[in-house]
């Protein structure tokens, strides 16, 4: 058999390179030695300004960048946000890739995402109305194509359900205008208040079935090589409820309803397994979060943060002066029982600690 190159898809292959991933499938063995219905190591990354996330199927590796916008809601939806993805082809992701604007392939996994997440009604989109008819927030939800090995679809709607789960919106409070303009939306910094999550109802993931031999061997998750050689691809889109959400057939053969509903059941079984996985990297990175403002809190210039009801050992010379909001205890030990060091304490910090017995010698128990 000639060794013809053919151009398919993202990557060159010979019809050589094509029989060999066909015969190795008829022995259920993979070129990456994966089996026919495993998938590749899936890794998380976010950011602890929670805007986005990086996940990492394999190879190919897809930046999800969520931000969000106080304005006007659409006429017919006027209690609703809005909710818009956009897919980008980085040229340093494949060779294949060109700057400028988006391709028919990035709209077209643009649309299938949005498919997924926005008309499921995922993510709850009136609870992103600050003020009806005036004010509502407006997420957009950056896709950013890193390295292309194969199955963006799946890596692509991952990051970006994965940004959309860790994103935070400020949180907003409405006052009284003056000279009588009614209420104004007041938007708080996260050093005020803590922001707010979004209200998701369910995760929709897809899954990517790749065909060979006129849809008698199927393969989830096909890398680039795979993509080449097959004869079809179809994404099944599932929740973790196992409830279906969408298919769509992007190209290839046709295959039998039977033939369907397995693979529907077997993306059932690796939407929860995915599922799990997007869970625990979520609650990994809630306790960084959590870590990493405890870190910013600590970096105080002045007086240590003492809470609670334990008992502190300072010199008299390390209080005196401090203000209300420098000292939170409620026993003060001095190592000196000198009477007039004691008194300038309690005049010093009176009203914060207003009881006398929480003033004592750490040597005389005075």
């Amino acid at each position: 058999m000639s060794s013809v190159v053919v151009r398919e898809a993202d990557v060159q292959l010979s019809n050589n390179q094509k029989d060999f991933i066909v015969k190795a499938l008829l022995e259920e063995i993979r070129v990456d030695g994966r089996r026919p219905h495993d998938y590749r190591k899936v890794s998380f990354q976010y950011t602890l300004d929670d805007s986005s996330c990086t996940v990492l199927l394999g190879q190919t590796r897809v930046l999800s960048v969520v931000t969000a916008a106080l304005e006007a809601p659409y006429p017919d939806r006027p209690n609703e946000g809005s909710l818009r993805f956009n897919v980008e082809f980085s040229p340093m992701a494949s060779p294949n890739f060109e700057p400028g604007r988006p391709t028919e392939n990035a709209n077209e996994l643009a649309r299938l995402i949005e498919r997924g997440l926005r008309e499921t009604k995922a993510v709850d989109l009136e609870a992103l109305c600050v003020l009806a008819g005036r004010k509502v927030w407006s997420l957009r939800v950056d896709v950013h194509i890193l390295d292309h090995n194969g199955n963006l679809a799946d890596a692509a709607s991952l990051s970006a359900l994965a940004a959309l789960l860790a994103f935070r919106r400020p949180e907003v409070t409405l006052e009284a205008g003056g000279g009588g303009e009614g209420q104004q939306v007041v938007v708080h910094p996260p050093d005020v208040r803590e922001p707010l999550p979004l209200s998701i109802h369910h995760t929709p993931l897809c899954i990517t079935f790749a065909s060979f031999q006129a849809g008698e061997l199927m393969v989830v998750d096909p890398n680039l090589e795979e993509e080449a050689a097959a004869s079809g691809l179809m994404t099944v889109i599932m929740n973790a409820f196992g409830e279906l959400c969408a298919v769509q057939k992007t190209s290839g053969i046709g295959l039998p309803a039977t033939e369907v509903m397995r693979l529907i059941r077997l993306a059932e079984q690796k939407a929860k397994q995915l599922s799990e996985m997007l869970q625990a990297s979520l609650k990994k990175h809630d306790v960084e979060r959590v870590q990493a403002r405890i870190r910013r809190h600590n970096h105080t210039p002045s007086a240590p943060q003492l809470q609670g009801r334990a008992v502190t050992v300072l010199n008299s010379s390390d209080v005196i002066g401090w203000s209300h909001h420098q000292i939170g205890i409620s026993r003060i030990t001095v190592h000196a029982c000198q009477k007039p060091q004691v008194n300038t304490l309690r005049h010093e910090l009176h009203p914060m600690v207003t009881s006398a017995s929480m003033y004592s010698c750490c040597q005389c128990s005075s």
